[in-house]
């Protein structure tokens, strides 16, 4: 499974998930600096990720286009770099099975 890390997640996040995903990138790092919601959206799309975003535009990205590409929103407000990657290691087995379903597009995690 693949994420990309939205640009409003720290970049540093990535090379705490890599031993746990088998593809973590950054957006800042793949596409572009400051690269808008709907460039982030078809990358995805074209490459397979999963996109993990606090980002609420990308619920109504996922509204208006349908998946792919799936949506991890974090809802955990500013926290620490390794809040967030022990969450997503914490929900590891849930984030494959999302990206894996064809029946659920979204994952939110508090």
């Amino acid at each position: 499974m693949k994420l990309l890390l939205d640009a409003n997640l720290s970049w540093r996040i990535v090379s705490l998930l890599k031993p746990y995903f088998d593809d973590v990138a950054h957006v800042d790092f793949v596409i572009a600096y400051m690269a808008n919601d709907t460039v982030i959206w078809q990358f995805a799309k074209e490459n397979n990720y999963v996109i993990v975003s606090n980002d609420e535009d990308f619920i109504n990205l996922l509204n208006l286009f349908g998946p792919p590409p799936k949506v991890v929103l974090l809802k955990t407000g500013n926290q620490h770099n390794n809040y967030i990657a022990d969450l997503l290691i914490r929900h590891i087995q849930i984030i494959e099975e999302i990206a894996s379903s064809d029946n659920y597009s979204l994952l939110e995690l508090y």
